[in-house]
């Protein structure tokens, strides 16, 4: 490879980072913003945040495609190229996190003028941690950092375990008074889509384990057996 296309397949890597980067951007506020809809009621923002996944999808798509003309026509190899896949698979779950924003959004709209079930209280600390989540992550992929990005994907236990709560306490809610069970599903969607997203940023650290190692594996297995559980 010559200095002079060596040097535009490093701008044209460059370039797919920082779309890559804008997009985790986007996907952050569309968190927070779904969040503070939530707390809100605020349904103007709601709909911003439903509104707005049109353009993160639409952004996906575009580093797809920029990532599908660049290995055409620049034909990366090894590093370079697991790079570009990495990327391709990081935007995906970006956008889907968007979706699971744009849901708590239409959770909202749908809730109308009905009062929230009860105080939310570990739902905010879930927003948090799950933004806390991506933005590490996308650190950890700008730097190349496998085992900074381990660290963040043992942080999907404590979304998990935060899930789990508001999920025993509205079921309680539901069996104690049954007339509550619309308002209870409602937070419980919307705690759900936080708990996805989660997921997702745990399927970005493995993009970049893949990416600095080329090694394809699962980083947070589910237990194979009734007996992991225990």
């Amino acid at each position: 490879m010559t200095r002079s296309t060596r040097a535009t397949l490093e701008r044209e890597l460059q370039e797919m980072q920082d779309d890559l980067l804008r997009l985790g951007d986007r996907v952050d506020q569309a968190i927070a913003d779904a969040m503070r809809c939530l707390e809100q009621r605020d349904f103007d923002l709601a709909r911003q945040v439903v509104a707005g996944d049109a353009d993160i999808n639409a952004l996906r798509f575009q580093i797809e495609e920029n990532c599908l003309q660049l290995i055409a026509t620049q034909q990366p190899a090894a590093g370079d190229l697991r790079s570009v896949v990495a990327a391709m698979n990081i935007v995906v779950d970006l956008e889907r996190m968007g979706d699971h924003a744009a849901g708590i959004g239409r959770v909202v709209l749908r809730m109308g003028d009905e009062p929230l079930l009860k105080p939310l209280i570990d739902m905010p600390r879930m927003a948090e941690v799950c933004r806390q989540m991506l933005r590490r992550s996308l650190q950890a992929y700008v730097e190349r950092d496998a085992d900074g990005a381990l660290a963040i994907a043992r942080q999907d236990d404590t979304i998990d375990g935060l899930y789990q709560q508001i999920f025993r306490e509205l079921l309680t809610y539901m069996i104690e008074d049954p007339k509550t069970t619309t308002r209870a599903l409602a937070l419980l969607f919307s705690a759900h889509n936080l708990e996805r997203i989660g997921d997702r940023v745990t399927n970005i650290v493995e993009r970049i384990v893949f990416m600095t190692s080329g090694e394809m594996r699962e980083v947070n297995p589910e237990p194979r057996d009734a007996s992991e559980l225990q």
